[in-house]
């Protein structure tokens, strides 16, 4: 079960599709076309009622009746089924997380707040290139790529905070050992001048090492372009974003193509990813590409922060894919524009 917004955000989506005046009328009414168990609905109303999330609530239910009136999408045609994968991902190697289906045919993914693109290993991106399988580096990526900048930042963080009984090496200690030195380590900045420095150099190895195995990865234009879909979440089939801007809080609402549309309308002339130095590791990458029609090119970009997501020494980081291009000018991505249709005919509220 995903959190209590996320919830809210989806299933109020899903909600504003149908026929209703608001929010609260069509929860009420607990519609038949949605179909999500009864403890889900309960869980929802409980939710609802606490009103921690009504804005977020209000605005995906905006999102979901732009896309009921969309020419691209339902055209004033109430859905007659509405899925939801409830932060299910779908089998199979599908790149964008679809979280609802209407009709068996629209494919909608809720994008409230968040700009991350994907959040893998480090391997199986650099590696890997976001594959759903294949083979790449299991272990700890810092100590793969960066083994001596690692080992120092470890040992640099052990005589700062004085433990003295701990193992000599990350590997070797226990995760109870592990949680002590986290413990040991608060907030954002390292103890001294020798880990902060240490920790610099890990930053630039890893940043370094990670662009070049990438880039080795690269080489070849098929697999640039299959890199650029996969970081662009450019799917198997076209979808739906629906959502709201984290930094601006304006609605998100799109189209995105599928491949074959993709190359009928752009064509990639470049990709490049350079190590960055930004206070962790770091890899930025970008593309160059003609938009066909136009006859010009463009530009898109984006960054991978590399990073524990626990806390420091608390497991393998993880890689942090985010889009630096806003949607409105990502190749592929189609504003949802109203279809002209008489008014609906709404479903009053219910008392």
């Amino acid at each position: 079960m995903p959190d209590d917004r996320t919830t809210v955000t989806e299933l109020g989506t899903a909600l504003g599709t149908l026929p209703f005046d608001d929010p609260l009328g069509a929860l009420c009414a607990r519609p038949h076309e949605l179909g999500i168990g009864h403890e889900v609905w309960e869980h929802l109303d409980t939710v609802v009622a606490s009103g921690r999330f009504a804005t977020e609530l209000s605005g995906a239910f905006a999102n979901g009746r732009a896309f009921l009136e969309a020419a691209e999408g339902l055209r004033h045609r109430p859905p007659m089924t509405i899925e939801w994968t409830g932060g299910r991902r779908a089998p199979g190697d599908e790149v964008a997380p679809i979280d609802l289906r209407i009709d068996h045919v629209y494919l909608i993914s809720c994008k409230y707040e968040s700009d991350i693109v994907a959040n893998s290993s480090p391997a199986r991106l650099f590696e890997g290139l976001l594959a759903t399988t294949g083979t790449w580096e299991r272990g700890d990526w810092y100590a793969a790529v960066a083994p001596d900048e690692y080992l120092a930042l470890y040992r640099a963080c052990v005589r700062a905070v004085g433990l003295d009984g701990l193992p000599d090496t990350p590997p070797a200690c226990t995760r109870e050992q592990l949680a002590t030195l986290r413990a040991e380590l608060p907030g954002r900045s390292y103890p001294d001048a020798a880990s902060r420095a240490a920790y610099v150099d890990l930053c630039r190895a890893v940043s370094t090492a990670s662009a070049a195995r990438w880039a080795e990865r690269l080489t070849a234009a098929p697999v640039r372009e299959t890199m650029l879909w996969r970081l662009l979440r450019i799917g198997s089939a076209p979808y739906f974003v629906l959502g709201n801007d984290r930094s601006t809080g304006a609605p998100v609402r799109y189209r995105v193509v599928d491949p074959w549309d993709w190359r009928n309308r752009f064509d990639l002339r470049s990709f490049s990813v350079t190590p960055a130095e930004a206070g962790q590791p770091r890899v930025d990458w970008s593309c160059t590409y003609r938009a066909r029609e136009e006859g010009t090119d463009r530009t898109a970009s984006g960054h991978v922060e590399i990073r524990w997501s626990h806390g420091r020494f608390a497991g393998p980081p993880e890689a942090k894919v985010y889009l630096d291009t806003p949607m409105a000018r990502l190749p592929g991505y189609h504003p949802l524009v109203a279809a002209e249709e008489p008014q609906l005919t709404l479903f009053p509220a219910l008392p």
